[in-house]
């Protein structure tokens, strides 16, 4: 892949860079800005070269149509906060607003285009809708950096049409991030263990599928391990469970045995009442949860079990919270995972969060950030990294096209 060092010099020229802007909202304020602040150290490099910066993201899930809840209005503030300097947000996509605010840039000068995803086109599965886009896009730059890992996986105008239109380089984040995973899928220090939670198995079942060929231990939590424990025969109350993958976990469960790969399970849940964060709680053996109650967190006696799994790996990838973290009652699981990595680090492991929820526990619950190797900035483009499919957003930076 190319990177921003192979366009030359870009003292004048208008760079459109793809970032992942996509934070959590509390009505305008934003509650993780952690993207934001991913974002910032190519933006800034290209501000330090000289270059007139178009920045180009989304948030949340419009339908192809402005709607104020979803304006960037808030993420251009802070933006311009962390880079020292005003970010000016275009009030629309590519129409007039974006050719006039994009026009009155001076070298060293960020515009933020407003939330791409009100436009239709950009995620239309019609591939001449979607080159239509890009070629506005296109329109409004020189150049073309790729810089949002957490859409990297998605086959939109923003992210993949673009880059067959202008010359193309990888951003700092994508590039480190596509390191860091590649290192842990290619040839991974063993052992390698790997921890999944989060709530369901059916949004792991590709990346579970392939580290049973790669992994030496699959450490389960969250709300998908109760499909694991009712697979064993268990019950587990009024838990979230997906009957429909009770045979599929079955086959995993084979055919880790088979392969030798240790599928590590709790061995106590600390089980609620209902979904609330001052439900009345306690701990339980897993193979041994009562009716009416549901499991909200992996238990104390599996916090250690899980730690000692991990503290003497030499690669651990963590996709999925062990509980409820936003509930302090039921943190207590995530707490443990994220710590044992942190010792581990201390001992030579190379660690990967893999984005999303588990890199917001991380924050939430105070960890130093520096404690892991990697933290990425996108759960869905890591999980189908490790999954071993093609991303997008990357393969078309590989083909090195640099014209239409």
């Amino acid at each position: 892949m190319k990177t921003i060092e192979d366009l030359g010099d870009l003292r004048g020229k208008r760079v459109l860079v793809r970032a992942d802007l996509n934070v959590p909202l509390d009505g305008t304020t934003i509650t993780d800005d952690g993207r934001v602040r991913a974002a910032v150290p190519t933006i800034k490099k290209l501000v330090d070269a000289g270059a007139k910066v178009v920045v180009a993201a989304h948030l949340g899930r419009p339908k192809g149509a402005p709607e104020a809840k979803y304006s960037l209005a808030p993420v251009a503030t802070r933006l311009g906060e962390l880079l020292g300097t005003t970010v000016t947000l275009a009030e629309d996509t590519v129409g007039e607003s974006a050719r006039a605010t994009v026009a009155a840039l001076g070298d060293g000068e960020v515009a933020l285009l407003e939330n791409i995803r009100f436009d239709a086109r950009e995620t239309s599965k019609d591939e001449a809708e979607r080159a239509s886009l890009a070629d506005d896009l296109a329109a409004l730059a020189d150049a073309f950096v790729s810089d949002g890992f957490g859409v990297v996986h998605r086959k939109q105008a923003s992210v993949y049409d673009v880059a067959l239109k202008l010359p193309a380089a990888v951003g700092g984040l994508v590039l480190t991030e596509v390191e860091a995973l590649r290192r842990a899928t290619d040839d991974p220090e063993r052992p390698y263990a790997v921890v999944l939670g989060g709530s369901k198995v059916s949004d792991k079942l590709g990346v579970i599928a392939n580290l049973l060929g790669k992994a030496d231990r699959l450490l389960i939590g969250g709300g998908m391990v109760f499909t694991f424990l009712a697979a064993k025969g268990h019950a587990v109350g009024t838990s979230l469970l997906e009957e429909d993958q009770i045979e599929t976990v079955k086959g995993y469960l084979a055919t880790a045995e088979e392969r030798g790969v240790e599928i590590v399970l709790p061995t106590d849940v600390v089980v609620a009442d209902s979904f609330a964060a001052d439900a009345p709680h306690d701990v339980v053996p897993a193979d041994a949860m009562p009716e009416g109650r549901m499991g909200l967190d992996i238990g104390p006696e599996s916090a250690e079990l899980f730690r000692s799994k991990l503290l003497d790996a030499r690669t651990i990838v963590w996709n999925g919270p062990m509980g409820v973290f936003e509930f302090d009652a039921f943190a207590a699981g995530t707490r443990a995972v994220a710590q044992a990595m942190v010792d581990a680090g201390e001992q030579g492991a190379f660690s990967i969060v893999g984005g999303g929820d588990s890199a917001a526990a991380v924050r939430r619950l105070g960890f130093d950030e520096g404690g892991f190797g990697h933290i990425s900035t996108g759960g869905g483009a890591s999980l189908e990294f490790l999954e071993g499919k093609e991303l997008p957003g990357i393969a078309v930076l590989e083909q090195n096209r640099t014209e239409a």
